[in-house]
């Protein structure tokens, strides 16, 4: 996986980036998209609930070369588009690796669609990593607070993916493991 050669990197570089590896790469509005409605819907009734107001509003979702983002990604700051992209660049990448149908699959599915979702996991563990490199590189190692790993690992607890993966010890000693990796890195 490439990184970028300097912590500064901005949000006209990483688009240019992307577009350059993903030819088919597009940013589009959620809004604008009847599927995403769809799935806000679906999200809603196999969640009961929990992802009611934050799909559509706060989480940016890539299917194929495709990322969607809320209405409101246009105010949000810079270093946060630059982390979150940099997320789901490893998410593009991943579907490349795979193929966007074996990767879909594996991300929906398998082993199962809610509570064990394994490759759900193993993708977003991947994924958060780079958010974390990222965040890291913006805003220094004390961005590794007792908030910060709260929030990354109630993405694998929480009904935000399906509760993904239940298990808060695994998630814990995988984010734990993740900060030392980033911290050597870093220095």
């Amino acid at each position: 996986m490439s990184h970028p050669k300097s912590p500064t990197m901005n949000l006209h570089d990483l688009l240019l980036e992307l577009k350059a590896e993903f030819p088919k790469f597009r940013l589009m509005p959620k809004s604008a998209s009847t599927f995403m409605g769809v799935v806000y819907v679906l999200l809603c009734i196999i969640t009961f609930g929990g992802a009611r107001g934050s799909f559509m509003s706060k989480f940016v979702t890539t299917i194929g070369n495709t990322i969607f983002v809320p209405d409101g990604w246009g105010t949000w700051p810079e270093e946060e588009k630059v982390t979150i992209l940099r997320h789901e660049r490893v998410h593009l990448r991943q579907a490349k690796r795979y193929g966007h149908i074996l990767f879909s699959f594996l991300y929906l599915f398998f082993p199962l669609p809610l509570g064990l979702a394994y490759f759900r996991a193993k993708f977003e563990k991947e994924a958060y990593e780079e958010s974390m490199r990222s965040d890291a590189e913006t805003y220094g190692l004390t961005v590794f607070n007792e908030k910060y790993k709260a929030f990354i690992t109630s993405q694998f607890t929480s009904s935000m993916y399906g509760w993904m993966w239940p298990f808060k010890s695994g998630i814990d000693a995988w984010y734990d493991a993740a900060v030392k990796r980033v911290t050597k890195e870093m220095k």
